[in-house]
């Protein structure tokens, strides 16, 4: 993907905010497809943001050096000051939202039925509820149940919120 798109990400024909539009609109949703049911491993995570950090420095491209009169690579905090939007992974924390949803569905819907179930055969690495009840964790929660939390949607907003507050490393 990246190769295919490194020519026009790197184009000095095209503008940075045309560039920054064609990341979000093309090549971010394409990465991020069905992100909501993924269950993401820390090692998966941090290869999200090499993705992203690699092809925002193609857009942004190489900066002067002040001091040495060189090129030189961006820097992460030079991304994130230079790309205001949220990074790849605090958009995939937002997995929250569709917890929630799925919680309230109901046992005879199909989503929440594999959401509450365990699934005959082999068990993956990492469940899909066990990345959210890591979430939670992190915000102090604890081990809760899932179902009768997202039914108070107060309160499931609220802790949405924290998750969706916490420094994405």
């Amino acid at each position: 993907m990246l190769s295919f798109g490194a020519e026009f990400l790197s184009s000095r024909l095209l503008s940075t905010n045309l560039k920054i539009k064609i990341y979000r609109t093309i090549i971010l949703p394409v990465v991020l497809y069905g992100y909501e049911t993924w269950s993401l491993t820390l090692r998966e995570e941090r290869k999200l943001r090499v993705f992203e950090n690699m092809v925002l420095r193609r857009i942004f491209g190489p900066r002067r050096d002040k001091v040495m009169g060189g090129w030189r690579r961006l820097h992460n905090e030079e991304l994130n000051d230079l790309y205001s939007s949220p990074n790849i992974v605090w958009v995939i924390k937002s997995r929250m939202r569709w917890a929630g949803h799925v919680a309230r569905m109901g046992g005879e819907r199909g989503a929440c039925s594999v959401l509450v179930e365990k699934l005959e055969g082999m068990r993956p690495r990492q469940r899909w509820v066990d990345n959210i009840r890591m979430d939670l964790q992190e915000v102090e929660c604890g081990y809760m149940d899932l179902i009768g939390l997202a039914q108070d949607r107060d309160r499931w907003q609220m802790l949405m919120s924290a998750v969706m507050n916490l420094q994405v490393p």
